[in-house]
């Protein structure tokens, strides 16, 4: 696991994962075996990873990814580290025959993407790539009113995610500052649009074109040792995607926005039958038969607030972790050849919307979407 001293690499993928794993006593596979993960933690701090092992009770850790990758007894290789250093770990890790996993986005851009993701391939390897927004609670509740027909012809998406990261200097960066420099692989489109991809694709079709308009909002900021530093990457995108079948989605990302909604994130949904509104955790429905009538008339208060018509959908199901959920798929995935479908390729098509995203807003046009192939 490389990369766990950061923040998504430990609390999600190391602590709400592979620990939890352990915790409850591994994976059962069904046939009376279990699965016991047993990370080996890796990055270039020789004190944090100590500490790192120490707390977790864990033995094995190192500095050294060649001697690591080198050891027979290592099956996977997860990488979690910056943007600009994975390919060429990804790379090292399926030359040396290991399965390999790792967060998004899977390379700086599409030519790494696409050269990862074939040779892994061509090396035999099984590959996947965190999609972690498809399992979490709301959306999969989305997924289900999709499965249903309860929006008949779905005619858009509007999507709102974002928050405000504090500038750091009267209040510390919720993000570290390499987010917000392009040298490093920062800027919220090459963040968010690889999740925008998959999400919109695995519930509502293929993206065919893009267009979008990119800002640095607060261009001046204060790094994690106090010093103020200039931020050359985006921190606000703007997206129009069209997508198969006329569907229109609309989705704004944000570092630079503060939030007047219940979610971080949220999508709404409008079809000719029903509409919904899904967040992380919840999913919010308004059928056709029971949509109210609004008229505008400024000069009326509203009789009843809009979101008091709307039906909360039920769980009806326990949600875990969706990074653990996504880590149990891929366990089963390598051991039991399960199928997989979110590779090295999904990977590379995420990389490639951000960069027709970023290319879109320079050009001040819409661009086309080409369908990627090995």
């Amino acid at each position: 696991m490389n990369g766990v001293t950061g923040r998504m690499g430990y609390r999600q993928h190391l602590v709400r994962s592979l620990l939890a794993l352990r915790e409850q006593g591994g994976l059962e596979l069904g046939d009376g075996t279990v699965l016991w993960p047993e990370p080996i933690l890796v990055g270039r701090s020789e004190q944090a990873l100590r500490a790192l092992a120490e707390r977790h009770g864990l033995d094995r850790w190192s500095t050294r990814l060649d001697d690591v990758l080198a050891d027979p007894s290592v099956d996977i290789y997860f990488d979690a580290q910056l943007t600009s250093a994975r390919a060429d770990a990804l790379r090292r890790a399926i030359a040396a025959g290991k399965h390999v996993y790792c967060e998004k986005p899977t390379a700086a851009d599409l030519d790494d993407a696409l050269d990862v993701a074939r040779l892994a391939t061509a090396a035999g390897v099984k590959h996947g790539v965190v999609q972690d927004k498809l399992f979490l609670p709301g959306l999969r509740k989305l997924r289900r009113l999709l499965d249903g027909g309860f929006f008949g012809r779905v005619l858009s998406v509007r999507g709102e995610f974002g928050y405000w990261v504090f500038e750091g200097d009267w209040q510390a960066a919720q993000r570290p500052s390499w987010n917000y420099r392009t040298a490093d692989g920062g800027g919220i489109v090459r963040d968010m649009f690889p999740h925008w991809e998959y999400v919109l694709r695995e519930l509502f079709g293929p993206v065919r074109t893009v267009q979008a308009q990119v800002a640095t909002h607060l261009p001046h900021r204060v790094n994690e040792h106090g010093r103020p530093y200039e931020a050359t990457a985006d921190d606000a995108a703007y997206g129009v995607f069209q997508l198969d079948g006329g569907i229109v989605a609309q989705i704004n990302s944000s570092w630079a926005v503060r939030v007047d909604r219940p979610e971080l994130v949220e999508f709404q949904v409008d079809g000719v039958e029903g509409s919904a509104v899904a967040g992380l955790r919840g999913c919010r429905v308004q059928h056709r038969s029971v949509t109210p009538r609004p008229v505008w008339n400024p000069d009326v208060p509203v009789a009843a607030p809009f979101r008091e018509q709307w039906q909360e959908v039920p769980d009806n199901e326990v949600f875990d972790n969706g990074f653990k959920v996504q880590w149990e798929l891929f366990l089963r995935h390598v051991v039991l050849d399960e199928p997989w479908r979110w590779d090295l390729l999904s990977g590379a098509r995420g990389v490639q919307l951000a960069e027709l995203g970023l290319r879109s807003s320079a050009e001040g046009r819409r661009l086309t979407v080409p369908e990627l192939e090995l």
